[in-house]
């Protein structure tokens, strides 16, 4: 999870039994948003943000040609946080990590 993601998103996905890493929980919460996917990358995670700069930073990777942990987004105005738990889940839950590398994709899922 990006820094600007809701507590709430974390908390109802654990209760769901979905594992999930924040990056306050992992000490790259300060980190810009090219390290921050490249640390997602690292360690196999897909990121979910409600940041529009790491949507550039994606897009940019994606026309390089570079890989990358898959980005998740939802607008924060247009998504609710209980849409993202749902979608969230349903990710965690129905794919496995190589099906989103170098992916961008957008909730909610249609």
């Amino acid at each position: 999870m990006d820094v600007h993601v809701p507590y709430a998103v974390t908390i109802a996905l654990r209760l769901n039994g979905v594992d999930v890493l924040t990056a306050q929980e992992d000490n790259s919460r300060e980190l810009e948003d090219a390290s921050l996917l490249d640390r997602a990358t690292a360690l196999g995670r897909i990121l979910f943000t409600r940041d529009d700069d790491l949507l550039r930073e994606g897009a940019l990777r994606q026309k390089r040609g570079e890989s990358f942990a898959g980005i998740i987004y939802a607008h924060q105005l247009d998504v609710s946080i209980g849409q993202c738990v749902i979608d969230l889940e349903l990710v965690a839950k129905a794919s496995d990590y190589d099906h989103w590398i170098g992916r961008i994709e957008y909730l909610p899922l249609k």
